[in-house]
């Protein structure tokens, strides 16, 4: 299952993190721990958010991830469909409505 995970820094974490994160190398940001997939990260630095979308099986390997950032920042984790999936999903709500 896909998850599009938004956040919005705090305030007074910002250069913490800003921090944290520029330290990290390209193999340790990619790293998102077992069972889970990032599928794309994308930032805005001068508003303090992003968006990422992962993919996993279990969603308790996204909340082992996100739990890590979580006191920074405010996360929110949303189930989302690719085009094919919200279109399959479609068919079946149209035909259950007859």
């Amino acid at each position: 299952m896909k998850f599009l995970v938004t956040w919005s820094l705090h305030k007074e974490k910002r250069n913490d993190v800003l921090s944290a994160w520029s330290s990290l190398t390209p193999a340790q940001r990619a790293d998102v721990g077992p069972g889970l997939k990032l599928i794309g990260r994308w930032h805005s630095l001068a508003e303090g958010r992003g968006a990422a979308v992962f993919e996993a099986s279990d969603l308790s390997a996204l909340e082992r991830y996100s739990g890590q950032w979580s006191p920074m920042m405010d996360l929110r984790v949303v189930p989302v469909l690719d085009d094919e999936e919200s279109a399959a999903a479609a068919k079946d709500i149209v035909a259950a409505r007859g």
